[in-house]
């Protein structure tokens, strides 16, 4: 995540979660480190998976700090083990004990998220799909998890509601036909602006295609319906197969010849990957 992301956007959630965690004061900190002494601890990974949210880790002392200093042993969206030594923090042990949990919430999530993401990226290595996240993210939580995705090998769908046009069945209601939905998008959307329609029947994609759809997404069908869907869309628009995309059930998707496979559970079906920051000690010698 570069500096520019980081100061823009993450910063204000970071700070957030902060705040949402000290309200006055770290009571316990505070009783048995009434002042400033310089330590360090060690970041120790619990579990094998993908890192992911390095400098988002380390941003969390920064703000609380800036003379705070993390040193990694290991690289953003490497493999890491069960026992491995992947880094250590260095600064004020309050700074330390005080961020802790907030900057681990973090590294945590993101690392669990990037490691599911790399379970199916690489279920899919023989294939040419492509394998998309959806917006059905943690909110607040978005610009970190969509992310984990791309360092777990992933591409994002649209980021939010401004990046694109997706009209869904609701859209398709409103509007009184997809024809009539694709049409109110043409004409309003800018020229830049792919329009992707969501179908769930075969006679919905023919209208789709009639109506020059650029991507049609084939949503909650069935294998068969699936594949008749794909043969008569041949290739006059991308697609994309979206509803009920688990891990599990990836490797049944990819004799379909789609374009593209969106899947949530990739995001809000994520555990963590469990790591942990020990052996807090002062640092002999240093001053406070």
């Amino acid at each position: 995540m570069n500096d520019v992301v980081m100061k823009l956007n993450a910063d204000p959630y970071i700070l957030s979660a902060l705040q949402e965690d000290v309200t006055s004061e770290d009571v316990s900190t505070n009783a048995i480190m009434p002042e400033k002494r310089l330590g360090e601890a060690e970041l120790i990974c619990k579990q094998d998976g993908m890192i992911c949210g390095l400098d988002v880790f380390k941003r969390v002392f920064t703000l609380l700090d800036e003379q705070s200093d993390v040193i990694f042993f290991c690289e953003e969206g490497q493999k890491v083990h069960n026992g491995q030594l992947l880094g250590k923090v260095i600064g004020d042990i309050r700074t330390i004990l005080t961020g802790e949990r907030t900057a681990l919430n973090y590294l945590q999530r993101m690392s669990g998220v990037a490691t599911a993401t790399h379970e199916v990226v690489e279920q899919l290595q023989d294939t040419a799909i492509t394998l998309l996240d959806t917006r059905k993210t943690t909110p607040n939580n978005r610009l970190f998890e969509k992310y984990a995705v791309k360092v777990g090998g992933g591409t994002n769908h649209r980021y939010n509601l401004s990046d694109g046009v997706l009209l869904k069945d609701n859209h398709i209601s409103a509007a009184g036909s997809i024809t009539k939905a694709i049409e109110m998008a043409r004409n309003y959307a800018p020229f830049v602006r792919k329009i992707e329609i969501e179908c769930e029947t075969l006679e919905q994609v023919q209208e789709a295609l009639d109506a020059r759809a650029d991507i049609i997404m084939l949503d909650n069908m069935d294998h068969a319906t699936m594949k008749k869907a794909v043969e008569r869309i041949a290739g006059r628009a991308q697609t994309e197969i979206s509803g009920n995309v688990t891990r599990e059930r990836i490797g049944a998707l990819k004799d379909l010849g789609v374009d593209f496979i969106s899947s949530g559970a990739i995001v809000y079906s994520a555990g963590i990957l469990d790591l942990s920051l020990k052996n807090l000690h002062p640092i002999e010698g240093a001053e406070g």
